[in-house]
């Protein structure tokens, strides 16, 4: 089983990776949802916790993964939230309802309780959403992919497109180190011995040849579809797409067991009875939230309303 890039392209051994291309599909579908629609970390833990245990489970090689998270970690969270902290260090007092400061540098720039209880929240339910990808990504191959996809309804040649998409990122990574291997050949600097500025101007360098090289096998792909009558009929089957096994139902049944579960906190917590703000914080009661407007807390405005004396 490859997994260099994350990406699982012949079936493995466990549980999770014998399951039908629909059954991971719905899942993910499923899993993404129910992610997508809290910033409750009481509803978040377990599902990040779910995801890992998949993870764990399918016993991958674990130093892609370790990579890709912290360099996530470092341009998206570390980055994000130093930024965060400069232009709008009153975030916490919009989405958690309270501020309780625990370090000030001056009237614009000070860190409160709330702040650290949003950015934590807030990586946890990026760490899940990862955690989600990854689990779906190391358990279906792309063409269990497309057809999990074609038994949702989509069209089979949509999901021939997007299997395709999956199986050319190796191609592409493999030719992007030849071209560059040929270059560094023929007297270009791409090592650590050059600066980075001229690695990088190098580098880019590269995409063209590489540009030419994926253009010229989507011609040939899509001619040898042709030559094959790929698109007479508007159906097709799958081969990746076999028989469920006897984990199936009971994966399907959890699944419709938590896309009910999120349809209830929707409509009950999202609709009918919304809490006060974005993000429930286990110090901050219910009747002492402060609602307030996100833009207010922009230390821009701040300053502009300073200029004005309001």
């Amino acid at each position: 089983m490859n997994n260099k890039l994350v990406i699982n392209y012949t079936p493995g051994p466990t549980m999770l990776h014998k399951l039908t291309g629909f059954t991971k599909v719905f899942l993910f579908a499923v899993m993404s949802a129910a992610i997508i629609s809290t910033f409750d970390i009481r509803l978040l833990v377990p599902l990040l916790i779910i995801n890992v245990i998949e993870i764990i489970s399918m016993k991958p090689d674990y130093k892609p993964i370790v990579v890709m998270f912290t360099i996530t970690f470092f341009t998206v969270t570390l980055v994000g939230n130093i930024m965060l902290f400069l232009v709008s260090p009153g975030v916490g007092l919009t989405n958690v309802g309270a501020e309780n400061i625990i370090w000030r540098i001056n009237d614009r720039l000070y860190l409160s309780k709330e702040f650290l209880w949003y950015i934590f929240v807030f990586f946890i339910k990026r760490t899940a959403s990862f955690a989600s990808v990854i689990a779906f990504a190391l358990a279906t191959t792309p063409s269990e992919f497309a057809s999990g996809l074609n038994r949702c309804g989509l069209n089979y040649k949509v999901c021939t497109i997007v299997s395709l998409a999956y199986r050319t990122i190796p191609d592409i990574a493999n030719d992007f180190i030849n071209i560059r291997n040929s270059m560094m050949m023929r007297g270009v600097e791409l090592s650590k011995k050059a600066s980075v500025g001229k690695r990088l101007k190098n580098t880019v360098l590269i995409l063209v040849p590489l540009i030419f090289t994926a253009f010229g096998k989507v011609g040939n792909i899509a001619n040898a579809m042709d030559l094959r009558g790929y698109g007479k009929h508007s159906k097709r089957t799958w081969y990746a797409e076999h028989e469920k096994t006897k984990w199936d139902p009971v994966i399907r049944a959890l699944t419709i067991l938590l896309l009910a579960l999120t349809a209830y906190y929707i409509i009950r917590y999202r609709m009918i009875d919304p809490y006060p703000v974005d993000y429930w914080c286990p110090w901050v009661p219910r009747e002492e939230i402060q609602q307030t407007n996100a833009i207010d807390t922009l230390f821009i405005i701040k300053w502009i309303r300073k200029l004005k004396g309001e």
